[in-house]
């Protein structure tokens, strides 16, 4: 996929997760991915203390501030572009957050299945 055209998973233009904090594996706000991102950063998700929690649990402490990467630290009600793998070693841990569907990329399909993205989308009816 051309890094340049980014789709979501309905197909359209990728819409922006977040630039406060700024996330993506780019660090542009939007869950972009290439051949590089070996991790697939590729799901927008809602942070909850239960994920952030269950992360650390796994070494990965998303919640403590990194200064010297530019790195807040992430608090409940942050949005941020997850690993489609944690998200769904979350998922069956019963720890996964709500996902915002219009600003997931389509490539966390080939981790996690659509309509489990659907069931866990906040932005969609």
């Amino acid at each position: 996929m051309d890094e340049n055209s980014q789709l979501n998973i309905f197909r359209e233009t990728i819409e922006e997760c977040s630039c406060d904090p700024l996330t993506g594996f780019f660090r542009t706000g939007c869950c972009d991915t290439s051949d590089r991102d070996h991790g697939s950063h590729t799901v927008c998700a809602l942070m909850t203390e239960d994920f952030l929690q269950f992360s650390i649990s796994r070494g990965n402490d998303l919640s403590t501030p990194v200064p010297q990467y530019n790195f807040p630290g992430l608090k409940e009600g942050d949005k941020w572009c997850l690993c489609a793998n944690r998200w769904l070693e979350a998922y069956e841990a019963d720890s996964a957050p709500a996902i915002i569907a219009k600003a997931t990329n389509i490539k966390a399909q080939e981790i996690i299945p659509l309509e489990l993205i659907k069931e866990f989308a906040i932005d969609i009816i």
